[in-house]
């Protein structure tokens, strides 16, 4: 068969589901006859939005134009949640850039700037394989209703929405038959999934009974980690002891203006609960500084408060106002220089709190999934290094951790 002469790029911006929602797009394009290449080749780039906070929104205008500049002159095809929001202002950035809301209609939309049709079968097994991990993403909810403070995504995405557990079921055992052996569940709001009553605990369930060897999920709000969830992970061997559950913040009076639905003793509670009921488990965690109004004892607080749960990884994010959010219309924003140096300060407990994880790793054999040669992640979400041919890509392998990589934080194993 003759190599397609069809080149398309993806550049995704923002969270997991963006990134599934990404992998989907560019599986329909490959099974459609086009290749997935760099920027700097491509007739088509793809532009996967993020449009969470003004920094977001921001990054995805520079992406755009930075495709739009490409020597080549490519179709800049923009999808996400930008896109589902946009009022024109990213249209407007260049005469070859097309605005599509509707991400199942993407493809389309470029195997027509293509010249071609898009074939009428699918094939969401590409996105096993040699063209992507063989740890997968399933979407399984979209959408949110908490309306937090400095959220925009409720407006951009809609209410919850779950996919239906048989269609699920079938992407899963398409991609364990395409070589996956981990899926990352994911949804903006995972723990609101509910298809015709099963819920996610139910959910966890099933995807385990098709056989995949590892399953995880990509983040759940705290006050979805209750009982139900917690009997099923424990009872389940193939999820992973990993679970990332939002904080945003470690003081009870800036959760209350988030518009956040718990405070930092309930929050403590569940993490409790969780370590009781799934053994060797790490929780990594968001947390947001510089929200308006957020004094020097709030961000005191937080830090106190990371420390006393301890973390395996913290992912800091710096407040960034975002348009039509209420926080972004109060007065009392925080200097840019305070919130700079509280997300030093944050980001460096961080890192202190991760080595002090992995130090904890080290003597035990833990099971990893290599990705590439002599690097792969453990079933606690740490990234592993090891010796060349201790463990070929894609398959599993149990590892005895020696030491750890103060430098890039990182095991190292035997």
């Amino acid at each position: 068969m003759a190599r397609s002469t069809h080149r398309v790029a993806m550049k995704t911006l923002g969270c997991k589901v963006n990134q599934v929602e990404a992998e989907t797009i560019a599986a329909a394009l490959v099974g459609s006859g086009a290749r997935v290449v760099p920027e700097a080749e491509a007739e088509v780039v793809v532009v996967t939005t993020c449009t969470v906070t003004g920094e977001a929104d921001h990054k995805a205008r520079k992406a755009i134009r930075h495709a739009h500049a490409l020597p080549q002159a490519p179709v800049v095809v923009v999808t996400g949640c930008g896109a589902a929001l946009d009022d024109g202002t990213l249209a407007a950035l260049g005469e070859r850039v097309v605005v599509e809301a509707d991400k199942s209609l993407v493809p389309a939309r470029v195997t027509a700037v293509l010249g071609t049709r898009l074939k009428d079968a699918r094939e969401p097994s590409a996105r096993a394989g040699a063209s992507f991990r063989t740890r997968a993403m399933v979407k399984v909810e979209d959408g949110c209703d908490n309306f937090c403070a400095y959220c925009i995504v409720p407006h951009a995405r809609g209410v919850p929405r779950s996919a239906p557990l048989a269609e699920v079921l079938a992407e899963v055992r398409s991609l364990r038959d395409a070589g996956a052996h981990e899926v990352v569940l994911t949804g903006i709001n995972i723990g609101r999934y509910d298809d015709a009553g099963v819920r996610l605990p139910a959910l966890i369930e099933a995807v385990a009974a098709t056989g995949i060897e590892r399953i995880r999920l990509s983040s759940i709000e705290p006050e979805d980690v209750d009982e139900a969830l917690l009997s099923a992970i424990s009872a389940t061997p193939a999820f992973c002891e990993h679970l990332h559950i939002p904080l945003q913040s470690g003081s009870d009076r800036t959760l209350a203006e988030m518009g956040r639905r718990y405070d930092t003793a309930t929050y403590a509670a569940i993490v409790a609960r969780a370590r009781d009921a799934v053994p060797h488990l790490a929780v990594t965690t968001d947390v947001i500084v510089g929200f308006p109004g957020e004094r020097d004892v709030d961000a005191a607080e937080t830090l106190a408060f990371l420390e006393r749960i301890g973390f395996a990884k913290l992912h800091v994010f710096r407040y960034s106002a975002r348009a039509g959010t209420p926080a972004a219309a109060r007065e009392d924003r925080v200097a840019p220089g305070t919130i700079a140096a509280r997300a030093i300060a944050v980001r460096a407990l961080g890192d202190r709190m991760r080595l002090e994880h992995l130090r904890g790793q080290v003597g035990r054999t833990v099971e990893v999934l290599p990705e590439r040669p002599g690097q792969g992640t453990a079933r606690d979400g740490s990234r592993v290094q090891f010796p060349s041919g201790a463990a070929e890509p894609g398959t599993p392998a149990r590892l005895t951790v020696s030491a750890i990589d103060e430098a890039g934080f990182a095991l190292t194993a035997w």
